[in-house]
């Protein structure tokens, strides 16, 4: 009776020795004798026969890998360098476990190696704008492989790109280069704009001689709200031009004068005096 006690104990301890607790986040693959035993462990308590049973453990979370820069050419040949991070998950313990010996460091590769390839196919304007498409690319590049070790790819995403200095200072010239054309374009549309209105003005104006006093006053009013010590008299344009024209006919009228005058009244020529000769007294008288 005690042998039997003594027997069942030990038979209880040696298969506690063989429980085992699996996480929420895990699920655990079973190895029997070296080949994989039933189905994967689902997470709570499970119990394993101690010495014959061996359990790995699998983190289904989803893993934030984030991927070395690479560096490469441009379609359009451009030195850049591309890093990038990767999203997966594991869907499959046992081919995550048997079919390739560290799912992690595999995956790390694939992405290098298909980031290089996106960057050679790939143009500038594309790694910096159209990023979307590439991410698309990149994630189809790499479910391929990651099928086959039990891995989903949930995302990939370029992070960053690093261009050369000469490139950014480039780049940077035309950028200004082209916001100065437009700022040119802008304003030459508005002198444009502007010149169009005060042509049109002009046109409604010289229709209505009366509009022009009116802007006139109109703008003394402006200036005297301005600066009130300032005085100013309005100048009719049209008493200008009569100043002008009296001006030029006073300068005319002497000119044309004095050719009448010389031509009229000369003074009347001096009769010319015959020179008498002196005479020389006779010697002797």
């Amino acid at each position: 009776m005690a042998v039997a006690v003594i027997v069942a104990v030990v038979v209880l301890l040696w298969l506690l020795t063989g429980v085992r607790v699996v996480q929420q986040y895990e699920r655990g693959v079973v190895f029997r004798l070296g080949r994989v035993s039933g189905r994967v462990r689902e997470p709570g308590v499970t119990l394993l026969l101690p010495v014959l049973d061996r359990m790995r453990k699998v983190n289904v979370q989803v893993v934030t890998m984030p991927v070395p820069a690479q560096e490469g050419i441009t379609k359009d040949n451009v030195s850049v360098s591309v890093d990038a991070v990767l999203y997966f998950r594991v869907i499959d313990p046992i081919r995550a476990t048997v079919d390739v010996q560290n799912y992690a460091f595999a995956m790390l590769q694939v992405a290098q190696t298909s980031l290089r390839s996106v960057i050679g196919k790939s143009e500038l304007d594309d790694l910096l704008s159209g990023r979307e498409n590439l991410h698309q690319g990149l994630e189809v590049m790499l479910e391929s492989p990651a099928t086959g070790w039990g891995v989903h790819i949930d995302r990939v995403e370029i992070k960053d790109v690093s261009l050369p200095d000469s490139m950014k200072r480039s780049m940077a010239r035309q950028a200004e280069a082209d916001r100065e054309r437009r700022a040119r374009i802008i304003t030459a549309d508005g002198e444009f704009q502007a010149a169009s209105k005060l042509a049109e003005a002009a046109t409604r104006m010289a229709e209505t001689p009366a509009a022009m006093q009116l802007r006139l006053l109109q703008t003394v009013v402006e200036v005297a709200a301005e600066k009130n010590s300032t005085l100013v008299l309005p100048f009719p344009v049209e008493l200008l031009r009569f100043f002008e024209a009296s001006a030029a006919r006073i300068a005319d009228g002497p000119a044309d004068g004095d050719k009448t005058a010389g031509a009229v009244a000369q003074p009347p020529a001096v009769p010319a005096v015959p020179a008498v000769p002196a005479q020389t007294p006779a010697d002797g008288s």
